[in-house]
């Protein structure tokens, strides 16, 4: 679990965050929510310490990490798995080098241990066999899934995600989707996904946070997230047609089912 408190930043006279406040449970897929700029990206950096925040403080299943001492912050960070938004593969290293480049870094691993870890994570995510392979071989799908597997790796307990389908047409962002989910419930992480993408909202958004403006105005599931009376969430939900054309159906049905009742 990571729990945010009060996180303030500014760059210049600009104010990013405005007092965002918030739990990430383990388990579950959390999403931030909203519009570009509105401080996701910010709110991200902060939590994994790439940005210090003026004011608040951001704590990692009980312990303390903002301002903390050096050692246990470094002892958190080697807890996080990062997916970057463009996967930020090492294009000079094979698929197998990327995944490995981590257990190198964090870890006293002997090559056989690491190679038996990589093909691992390369099986879960559905690369086996493509170690050999260049990132410039790979199509935008396969480039995430390296992204993953590297993320993951050094078993991590915290996997941050920012905008995992960017760039992906829509049937393999949905399989992003997928492959994120799973890995968290069958890992017991706590992850959080940085998304404006509403597809991913219905299909992972287990617990939601929607920011506007650098404040957190919104939170709650992908189960009652179109039942809002939140002026700002509901205009960017139904800025999409096809979202528009959904609510429009479950209203329909609910009227009609409220019409049965009635008759009976």
């Amino acid at each position: 679990m990571i729990e945010i408190h009060n996180i303030h930043k500014s760059f210049g006279d600009k104010k990013v965050l405005d007092g965002i406040s918030g739990v990430f449970e383990t388990g579950k897929t959390n999403l931030l929510l909203g519009a570009s700029g509105t401080g996701k990206s910010v709110l991200l950096k902060c939590i994994v310490g790439l940005i210090k925040p003026d004011i608040g403080s951001v704590t990692f299943d009980g312990t303390y990490f903002t301002n903390n001492k050096l050692d246990i912050r470094q002892e958190i960070r080697r807890k996080i798995g990062m997916l970057f938004q463009s996967s930020a593969l090492f294009d000079s290293m094979s698929v197998e080098q990327n995944v490995e480049f981590p257990l190198k870094m964090l870890s006293d691993m002997p090559k056989d241990e690491r190679m038996d870890r990589v093909n691992f994570c390369l099986q879960r995510v559905g690369l086996e066999n493509s170690n050999k392979k260049m990132p410039s071989e790979l199509s935008g799908g396969m480039k995430k899934r390296v992204g993953i597997a590297r993320a993951i790796a050094p078993n991590c307990t915290y996997l941050f995600c920012d905008e995992p389908n960017s760039g992906l047409d829509p049937l393999t962002a949905i399989k992003i989707d997928e492959l994120i989910a799973e890995i968290t419930a069958e890992y017991g992480i706590t992850t959080i996904v940085v998304t404006h993408d509403m597809n991913s909202v219905i299909e992972i958004g287990e617990k939601i946070m929607f920011l506007y403006e650098g404040k957190k105005i919104w939170e709650g599931t992908r189960d009652d997230i179109l039942d809002t009376d939140v002026r700002e969430l509901n205009d960017f939900i139904f800025a999409n047609r096809l979202m528009r054309d959904a609510k429009k159906i479950e209203e329909e049905e609910e009227e009609a089912e409220q019409n049965s009742q009635n008759k009976e």
